[in-house]
């Protein structure tokens, strides 16, 4: 599992810094999430090829989250795209973005598929013979998803000594590796455990952000490998945190704690802080491990 962030500071973008954006790739499948301005640019910086993106997901409809949405879509169809593209976000965004493609008649050389959520409750909104993408609903001012990405389990490893050592045909390998046991001629039962070993375990992603302190995601998120978690401020802002409805380090890191995540990455940075070191130091008193997201830094999981 890949982490790409393009992006992961808070609302203007600057010169060196650039809003939220960023790439997971899972599973050999790569989902962007969120599109703040500048995301193509920063796709090519990355060397991230457009055309394996097919799925796009938007967390909420705050600009520094979606306004290169459509920059992206446009040089996807300038570049003559024909895969289809499915984009995930609230309600609104087909509006959004179909008003723009008519007023500016520039409608795609592809399909677009928008799937619109509504809902305040966790639900799949993806999910094919790998991976599943379930929400994560979050508290920030306009309607917010975060979201959950898991691999899938893969199939069994064979034990090639204990198949020749039964005298398995190879006709029943497959059945070894999707976890059936195996009858011999003789009606001898061998069990699945003895014939294979266990797939690597599935990973999993969580992508929280925009959020103010929230346990209610903790059952949806407990166990998770990699948390992306919003850490706007420090703790010397936390009334302002709580004000806008964003969180700080410290809240970040007890999330992490709580849902007995493996890693924590930081980001969503207000630029009004000199530097990003204390973000870092500051998660670090309550969760060890501590990853500094930044742009143009990638993670291997």
């Amino acid at each position: 599992m890949k982490l790409t962030i393009l992006g992961c500071y808070a609302a203007t973008p600057r010169t060196l810094t650039n809003p939220t954006s960023q790439v997971l790739e899972i599973k050999n499948r790569l989902f962007l999430i969120d599109c703040g301005e500048g995301t193509q640019v920063q796709l090519r910086k990355n060397k991230i090829k457009f055309s394996k993106i097919n799925h796009i997901f938007i967390s909420h409809l705050h600009g520094d989250h979606f306004f290169g949405l459509i920059g992206t879509i446009s040089t996807f169809a300038l570049l003559g795209r024909t895969t289809d593209l499915h984009i995930y976000g609230p309600k609104g965004v087909k509006e959004i973005i179909t008003l723009q493609l008519k007023l500016s008649n520039s409608w795609t050389t592809y399909e677009l598929f928008f799937h619109e959520l509504e809902s305040k409750e966790s639900e799949v909104i993806f999910e094919d013979n790998r991976v599943i993408v379930t929400t994560i609903p979050l508290k920030h001012r306009v309607y917010t998803n975060g979201f959950l990405f898991q691999e899938k389990p893969g199939e069994r490893k064979l034990n090639v000594e204990a198949v020749q050592q039964y005298d398995i045909h190879t006709a029943y390998y497959q059945k070894i590796k999707n976890g059936g046991d195996i009858t011999l001629d003789d009606g001898t039962v061998i069990e699945n455990e003895k014939l294979s070993f266990d797939p690597i375990p599935p990973l999993s992603y969580a992508f929280c952000s925009d959020t103010v302190y929230h346990e209610v995601i903790l059952p949806i998120i407990k166990d998770v490998d990699v948390l992306y978690h919003e850490a706007t401020f420090l703790e010397s802002e936390a009334a302002l945190a709580q004000k806008t409805l964003h969180s700080t380090a410290k809240e970040a890191a007890t999330i992490a704690l709580k849902a007995n995540a493996k890693h924590l990455v930081l980001g969503h940075y207000s630029t009004r802080y000199d530097g990003i070191e204390r973000f870092k130091e500051e998660a670090e008193t309550i969760f060890p491990n501590v990853l500094s997201g930044d742009d143009g830094v990638s993670f291997e999981f």
